[in-house]
């Protein structure tokens, strides 16, 4: 005895509407590669590279965790902008070697230590607070751009908290700023 195996109407009508929207990913996909890489293409030859130089504590009694922890914050962030083709640090060997390569030099100008404690207990006072002064330089000193920009922690989160928002907040500036293109191709 022969059976026919039937597809119920409902399955063949979910495997249609899978199959649409594996194709609909696939070309959003195909399309994000493609702007992406033509983005890359047309910023990818122009773009500086940036190292960014050890935190100066200036005249500021600046707890050595705050310096160390604004550095890698800053490290961590400045990718992110895609200005950069790269990101180096300071005393990077292979920064020589670049072209087209700018220097953030950052000074601390002011800083107010705060409590955890007592922003855990009153969510007023207690704030930690970083203000530095943030500069974009040629190799031969030459200032491109340069900011004042604080960070600080108000409410909740541990004090180094005011370091990430610092560099978070150095990073919005330089994204938002105009830099002049490079000089060499």
């Amino acid at each position: 005895m022969r059976t026919n195996k039937l597809v119920s109407p409902v399955a063949l009508g979910a495997l249609a509407v899978m199959m649409m929207l594996l194709s609909c990913d696939r070309l959003r996909a195909q399309n994000d590669t493609a702007k992406s890489s033509s983005k890359e293409s047309v910023s990818g030859a122009s773009q500086w590279s940036v190292q960014v130089d050890t935190v100066d504590a200036g005249d500021v009694n600046l707890e050595p965790a705050f310096r160390v922890a604004t550095y890698e914050n800053l490290l961590e962030e400045l990718p992110k902008t895609k200005r950069f083709k790269q990101v180096f640090r300071s005393g990077d060997r292979n920064a020589s070697e670049v072209p087209d390569l700018l220097i953030l030099k950052t000074t601390v100008q002011k800083y107010s230590a705060g409590s955890e404690t007592t922003r855990a207990v009153t969510t007023v006072a207690g704030a930690t607070k970083l203000q530095v002064r943030s500069q974009l330089c040629t190799r031969d000193g030459k200032v491109i751009s340069e900011w004042v920009v604080d960070g600080n922690v108000r409410f909740f989160g541990g004090n180094l908290r005011a370091t990430h928002n610092l560099a978070k907040n150095v990073a919005k500036k330089i994204k938002s700023s105009a830099l002049p293109k490079p000089t060499a191709a």
